[in-house]
């Protein structure tokens, strides 16, 4: 009667240990999983931790825009806001010693942005005779949004916005720390007043 008992607790503890080693390899894989988002969203604490590649594929450290304002732009090259480049250009040139004008090309809003890198910087110089820094094509919303996208849409990261582009030109604007001051929605022109005003605070 005792062996019986023994083989049958033997059997109980035997049965217990996969079930223990698959709640600790579980528990150590969520770990990982709540560790990595954590270093991600730690390693994007200021917009100044992001490298983006330029129109030609050349990376740039946002960093180098410290002490600067910035407006940041999504763009598309055959939108209805698509003349807002002129805008875009007089603010810079006007501007450029308080101001850093960043574009970034997306095609995320009806296809509008269709065009390789060549396209596009082509597009900008030759009919707009645009001068302000131009970054390569990305997406700025949706389950492949760029992270630099994410800080400025998630206010867990920016610290109080959730707003992210609903079309093309929508604009961010930075200060020369680094804070995300503004969203303004593909209506709000350029040279709006209010823009001008946050440039010269």
């Amino acid at each position: 009667m005792k062996s019986i008992f023994y083989v049958f607790a033997i059997a109980m503890v035997a049965l217990q240990f996969p079930m223990q080693s698959s709640q600790i390899s579980t528990s150590i894989k969520s770990g990982s999983q709540h560790n990595l988002s954590s270093k991600i969203m730690e390693e994007n604490s200021s917009i100044y931790d992001f490298t983006m590649n330029d129109i030609d594929g050349n990376p740039v450290d946002l960093a180098q825009y410290k002490g600067k304002k910035l407006l940041l732009v999504n763009v598309a090259s055959k939108c209805g806001y698509t003349p807002q480049y002129t805008e875009l250009q007089e603010l810079y040139e006007t501007y450029k010693g308080k101001l850093t004008i960043l574009a970034f090309p997306a095609n995320n809003f009806g296809g509008q942005e269709p065009g390789t890198s060549e396209d596009i910087k082509s597009f900008c110089t030759e009919n707009y005779g645009i001068s302000f820094p131009i970054f390569e094509k990305i997406s700025v919303k949706g389950v492949d949004k760029h992270p630099l996208y994410r800080w400025l849409s998630d206010k867990d990261m920016n610290g109080w916005n959730n707003d992210e582009p609903n079309w093309n030109f929508c604009k961010y604007f930075i200060n020369e720390k680094g804070e995300l001051l503004k969203f303004f929605p593909s209506a709000v022109k350029p040279m709006d007043d209010e823009i001008i005003k946050l440039i010269n605070s």
